[in-house]
């Protein structure tokens, strides 16, 4: 399988000629052509930096989302916490049903992480640990609702074979340099930090 990471958040899958685009948001450049070049399409939860409406706009491509972003759309299928489901030839299994905290009376969202084949593991805005192992672990490293802290604590938990930085566009350089040295030594795994539009193989 290859994966292959785009700006912020969004990052495509490829197997056996399939590809599968997990949330391509607003602030990815390339959304509109992941999703026209898409077999299926995952979005974790319904934030503008995860989910880009013009892309998807008259789009026949099939999606897979949470209750509350499928409702919004009017269009694609749940997925829940506990669902096992073949999207696109892929195993996609869900984990959790909600956004991590922002901050107090700030409403939340639902979010869904998602775990493809057993392998890759696309948490969205959250730190839900799935409690299966876990061979590489997809890191959000910015966000109004993130916190090294419990960044690190989550990469200790899952505990897995290595890690890769999502969800960075709201960080500086400086600031991701940091934080990739620190996720690295506290969390036990070095945090890899790839080039949008560049792949690595799993």
């Amino acid at each position: 399988m290859k994966l292959t990471k785009y700006t912020h958040a969004a990052v495509v899958l490829e197997k056996d000629g399939k590809n599968l685009v997990i949330d391509p948001g607003a602030y990815t450049p390339d959304s509109p052509a992941l999703v026209k070049a898409a077999d299926a399409v995952i979005f974790t939860h319904d934030h503008p930096d995860h989910i880009d409406d013009a892309a998807i706009e008259g789009i026949d491509v099939p999606i897979y989302a949470s209750a509350e972003t499928v409702s919004r759309l009017g269009r694609g299928t749940v997925l829940s916490d506990g669902d096992t489901v073949q999207v696109a030839g892929f195993e996609v299994t869900v984990y959790g049903a909600k956004h991590a905290p922002i901050w107090g009376d700030i409403p939340g969202n639902d979010n869904v992480a998602v775990l493809i084949d057993g392998t890759v593991y696309h948490p969205g805005d959250s730190y839900v640990v799935p409690g299966v192992p876990v061979d590489t672990l997809l890191v959000p490293t910015s966000g109004p609702w993130w916190k090294l802290g419990e960044a690190i604590d989550f990469v200790q938990a899952v505990k897995p074979r290595q890690s890769i930085e999502i969800h960075e566009l709201m960080a500086s350089d400086a600031g991701r340099g940091m934080t990739a040295q620190m996720l690295g030594g506290a969390g036990g795994v070095p945090l890899q930090t790839i080039t949008p539009g560049d792949s690595v193989t799993i």
